[in-house]
């Protein structure tokens, strides 16, 4: 694991006091944590829960990220970029969310011409863990809201059909944070537990390509291309369609 973190809660200042739970409109729909834009962010790990409250991304204003591994936006990971010698347009790089891998700049920070990887400001600097086949980001990174809390006089959301009420966010006593702690929305049969951990099966570009099921023994049916993600650009010599972190 790149990053061994026990529990981390990333906080937003909420643009106001009701954000976090009154409407329950758009939960599941999928979202990017800002976190993602950064250029040198190495992903979420496991065993952390990270509440983003402003996102603009969701009705709610809600973006959770359940127990997840990696990057929403790479869910192949990348090696270090330093050693891999893969460009950012290289399909096993990992990019800024929405990017090609072709934006470069000048030192004033102005578009130019690209000059190998050292002006390259799309792709993602750090290495990455690919996301887990069986804890991916649809099951694990989507809109929520807060359904129920310690504060009785707080404002909270209904579950819509097809999600379950869940503690995320426990009370740990630092100041500030009471606006989080509680349950929120999730996908039936995702609340994380340590004691189980999910199986290690991740995304891998080569049973991606073959669109493969790494773990017939289970009953879930997860083939990695699939859930991780395939394309139609695919690199010469290599049938269609293939695996690949979007967009390439």
């Amino acid at each position: 694991m790149i990053r061994n973190r026990f529990m981390h809660l990333t906080l937003a200042v909420l643009a106001a006091y009701g954000a976090l739970g009154c409407e329950s409109g758009g939960v599941g729909d999928p979202c990017i944590p800002e976190d993602e834009y950064k250029l040198n962010f190495n992903g979420f790990a496991l065993t952390e829960v990270n509440v983003e409250s402003r996102s603009f991304q969701c009705e709610t204003r809600v973006c959770i990220v359940n127990h997840f591994q990696g990057r929403v936006s790479c869910p192949y990971g990348q090696a270090d970029p330093e050693t891999s010698g893969l460009t950012s347009t290289d399909r096993a790089r990992c990019r800024v969310p929405g990017t090609d891998g072709k934006t470069c700049t000048d030192g004033a920070g102005n578009v130019a011409a690209c000059n190998g990887e050292m002006n390259n400001v799309d792709g993602i600097r750090v290495p990455v863990d690919p996301q887990l086949i069986y804890r991916a980001a649809q099951d694990t990174v989507y809109c929520s809201c807060r359904c129920a809390g310690p504060d009785p006089a707080a404002r909270y959301c209904e579950c819509p059909s097809g999600f379950v009420c869940e503690e995320l966010v426990r009370e740990i006593g630092v100041p500030g944070r009471g606006q989080l702690v509680g349950s929120y929305c999730i996908k039936p049969g995702t609340l994380y537990d340590p004691t189980h951990p999910p199986p290690a099966h991740v995304c891998n570009i080569t049973d991606g390509d073959a669109n493969r099921d790494p773990d017939l023994a289970s009953d879930k049916n997860r083939k990695v291309g699939d859930i991780c993600g395939q394309t139609d650009a695919c690199p010469q010599g290599v049938s269609k369609p293939c695996a690949s972190n979007p967009p390439i």
